[in-house]
């Protein structure tokens, strides 16, 4: 052979080396090659999954082509569809308003009008999701007259079917709309059913409920129609501590249009009389605990609570026509009493 046998077992280690080294440096190579083709892959442009779709329809507007989505989605709605079709067709349209902004604006009245029929359907879902859709079109400036129009509708909607779900859906759109002054006798109707809303055990549909009483308490020709409203005797638990912290803040913004509606002119012009299980009873009584419950959220662990107490308890202590002044805030005996 003419090698020895340390010279051999030498050469045999080398070539193993080399050998360990190729086989490393190309698994590497592969791992690259399977990592850059799983960063290059796309999925297929014939998904039909939901985020497939929304993901090429936002792609498609950014580059000024209209994806067509929201065009096809009301042409089916059109059409002859069960229950659950016009339910998840108008999930959908709800979704597209929100992502595709120019496409949405490019709807007509007609198609407002469509979605709007789907308030009559006999199924709640359907409803809900009509209720969804007009809600995400409201947000652009020239559907709203047109969506205004069933305002009505809504309401009796909200009063007559004692539905979570569609509550909040209709409260959400009826907060999002200016409602026009042709609305206020069937407000007036159903405030009875806004008030129970609000002292119900769902918060979303209380702190839509409570909104909407709050907005409607500046308006004159309402508020004693909301003062006059007949309450539980638990009504003053919606200011306990315990209560999540975004409905307590919306009852003290309510409370504090109340009093400060009560105090102006025009209203205390008026001897106005009121039930004994009236809201008025309730918040400014003289068997009222709203102090008491005042006072402990001043101390409230979320710091927008305790200021809006305190704008509570400024505006009962100081009447509107002293300016608020300092020298002129004098406690009521109804509601701080011995100076309290």
């Amino acid at each position: 052979m003419g090698k020895t046998i340390p010279r051999c077992l030498q050469q045999l280690d080398f070539r193993k080396s080399f050998v360990g080294l190729a086989t490393g440096a190309g698994a590497i190579y592969l791992l690259y090659k399977a990592i850059r083709a799983g960063i290059k892959c796309q999925p297929p442009l014939c998904s039909n999954s939901p985020i497939c779709i929304a993901r090429l329809a936002i792609e498609r507007e950014r580059h000024g082509r209209n994806s067509g989505e929201i065009r096809r989605l009301l042409n089916s709605l059109e059409c002859k569809q069960d229950e659950y079709a016009k339910s998840m067709i108008l999930h959908s349209i709800t979704r597209c308003v929100y992502l595709l902004e120019a496409e949405a604006s490019a709807c007509t009245i007609d198609d407002i009008s469509l979605i709007g029929e789907m308030l009559d359907d006999k199924d709640n879902s359907v409803k809900i999701q009509a209720l969804n859709a007009l809600k995400a079109f409201s947000g652009i400036r020239k559907f709203r007259f047109k969506i205004q129009e069933h305002s009505i509708k809504v309401l009796e909607l909200i009063s007559t079917d004692w539905d979570t779900e569609l509550h909040v859906a209709g409260l959400r759109l009826l907060n999002n709309l200016p409602l026009p002054d042709y609305v206020h006798p069937q407000l007036r109707r159903v405030m009875p059913a806004l008030m129970e809303i609000m002292q119900s055990d769902c918060n979303l549909a209380q702190v839509q409920a409570v909104r909407l009483l709050s907005y409607l308490a500046q308006k004159n020709d309402l508020l004693y129609d909301i003062l006059n409203c007949q309450v539980h005797p638990t009504f003053l638990n919606l200011l306990q501590t315990s209560q999540p912290g975004n409905l307590l803040f919306e009852v003290l913004v309510f409370a504090e249009r109340l009093s400060e509606g009560r105090k102006a002119t025009h209203y205390r012009a008026v001897k106005w009389h009121y039930n004994e299980q009236s809201l008025h009873e309730a918040l400014f009584g003289d068997e009222s605990r709203l102090a008491d419950r005042l006072l402990s959220l001043v101390i409230h662990p979320e710091e927008e609570v305790q200021i809006q107490a305190c704008k509570v308890i400024v505006s009962l202590q100081c009447p509107q026509d002293l300016g608020c002044r300092p020298s002129a805030c004098r406690p009521s005996h109804s509601y701080f009493k011995n100076g309290e």
